[in-house]
């Protein structure tokens, strides 16, 4: 195969690329979960990318939170102060994320410059799929949406990026990947961190469908093997994945590997019944700060090890250790897995890896040391780190690092849902038609009947606007001032 064949480069040729996301919500967060531009570690990053920005209905880049973003009105400028981290580190780069798609490349490039970022993060999730208004013609519709980004951006020197659905079965329905390569630095394999529950199929369906919780692997899980109803294809491992984009034509200095810095939680079926695929009724703990059943951030769960008993164990077949308490079942990586999982992607000379996100390491150092995960992350790219054995790992487990390669959902209750409505919402289950009246023009409106929901008002084949209804994650509720979930006390609502 064609992945054999890359299996022979060598990483040396390629820079290592650590790519840090910063999920800007987190701002507004309490206690040890606040996190701020400040607290960022320039030193353990090469990229740090702000998220995010929004197009408005004329297909400008907008701030959806202008109060933290920007200067005026006595605003707080985070804009200025997460450029000002490159006075720290004249390497680091800084790019700024946005979602969704509409024409005007140099409107992109001028608010780019304006606020001195290096770069765009393209997230869309994702062409000719959920409510790609084109369908299948939004494939080529990416392709030239980079292709006339990289020839605006070229004029200033500007750099792109792009978060891509990972496996084949997402991934192939979506990009022209041999054409998309032409036109951005790198692509971040981002579904490997929002949609990997164990290695299990795609999409945020996952959270209705599937039922049971197992380890997300390095390697095609052997425990598939023999399963009629699932394909290679099917399956959501590292070596997969890669095999796949370096097969389409990617090179593999234009690929960086996403891994979380978060956790998949599940409530058992049965509290006797516990090992990997054992039977799950849904959604387990939430974390303290991010507040969403099925999710937790390492920052938080390391300190529920430390103070709470759990039966910490060790998947032997996905190489990943997971953690027991009751009816509460946990996934999630440590130090040593995320190191076995970023070497053997560097042998196959990718560029390197990216974490979503970095305000749910362990950045205080509370659990031990500072940003634990990042660090580990940092030396298995320069090859300092040294691999322990499994027993070794596990035994330490319940003092150290966690996080997971495993969720349907991006950690970050502020996120603007107008970039990322696939990542921090699921679609209602409501079988109750909303009347179109709610709809005046294409985007997102609230709910005039429950703040906790919103509409996504989309333009179909008959040019008449339908609403999607979708609900926001537990315990927020819509801003329909700046278009995304937020916190209760932060939202006006009737």
């Amino acid at each position: 195969m064609i992945f054999l064949t890359h299996s022979l480069l060598k990483r040396t040729s390629i820079p290592e690329i650590v790519v840090c996301y910063y999920g800007t919500w987190a701002t507004y967060r309490s206690g040890n979960g606040k996190f701020d531009v400040s607290n960022i570690d320039t030193s353990l990053c090469t990229h740090v990318v702000y998220t995010f920005v929004g197009i408005d209905n004329d297909g400008y880049v907008i701030s959806l939170d202008p109060y933290l973003d920007l200067p005026d009105n006595w605003g707080r400028d985070n804009f200025g102060a997460f450029n000002a981290l490159k006075e720290k580190n004249a390497n680091l780069k800084t790019i700024l994320a946005v979602g969704g798609w509409n024409e005007g490349s140099a409107k992109y490039s001028t608010m780019l410059l304006t606020h001195g970022f290096d770069g765009l993060d393209v997230d869309w999730e994702y062409p000719s799929q959920r409510d790609s208004t084109h369908g299948s013609a939004d494939v080529n519709n990416f392709s030239v949406l980079l292709k006339e980004l990289r020839e605006e951006f070229d004029k200033n020197g500007l750099m792109i990026t792009v978060a891509v659905a990972a496996v084949k079965q997402s991934a192939s329905r979506s990009y022209d990947i041999a054409t998309m390569s032409q036109f951005s630095e790198n692509y971040i394999l981002h579904e490997l961190v929002k949609s990997f529950r164990r290695c299990e199929t795609f999409l945020i369906e996952i959270q209705q469908t599937w039922d049971y919780p197992f380890s997300c692997c390095l390697k095609k899980y052997e425990l598939w093997e023999g399963d009629e109803n699932l394909s290679k294809d099917d399956v959501y491992s590292v070596d997969v994945t890669l095999d796949y984009w370096l097969s389409q034509g990617c090179p593999p200095s234009k690929l960086v590997l996403g891994l979380p810095l978060y956790g998949r939680t599940f409530t058992l079926t049965n509290a006797n019944v516990n090992g990997v695929r054992a039977p799950a009724s849904g959604a387990g703990i939430a974390g303290q700060f991010t507040v969403t059943n099925g999710l937790i951030g390492y920052n938080e769960f390391c300190k529920r090890l430390q103070t709470e008993t759990w039966d910490v164990r060790y998947d032997s077949l996905a190489k990943v250790p997971y953690a027991v308490q009751g009816r509460n079942w946990v996934s999630y990586d440590d130090p040593n897995s995320l190191t076995q999982k970023v070497e053997y992607a560097m042998n196959l000379g990718i560029a390197g890896a990216m974490v979503w996100s970095i305000e749910t390491d362990d950045f205080h150092g509370i659990c031990g040391e500072k940003f634990a995960l990042l660090k580990a992350i940092n030396s298995a790219l320069d090859g300092s780190a040294a691999t322990e054995s499994p027993s070794a790992s596990t035994t330490a487990a319940s003092t150290t690092a966690f996080t997971t390669i495993s969720s349907t959902s991006t950690i970050g209750v502020t996120v603007p849902v107008t970039s990322t409505t696939t990542t921090t919402t699921t679609e209602s289950s409501h079988s109750s038609t909303p009347s179109s009246s709610v709809c005046t023009q294409e985007g997102l409106t609230s709910n005039p009947d429950d703040c906790s929901s919103f509409f996504m008002c989309i333009r179909g084949t008959d040019g008449t606007l339908e609403p999607k209804l979708f609900n926001c994650p537990d315990t927020l509720l819509w801003d329909n001032t700046y278009k995304l979930c937020n916190y209760e006390d932060l939202v006006q609502c009737a």
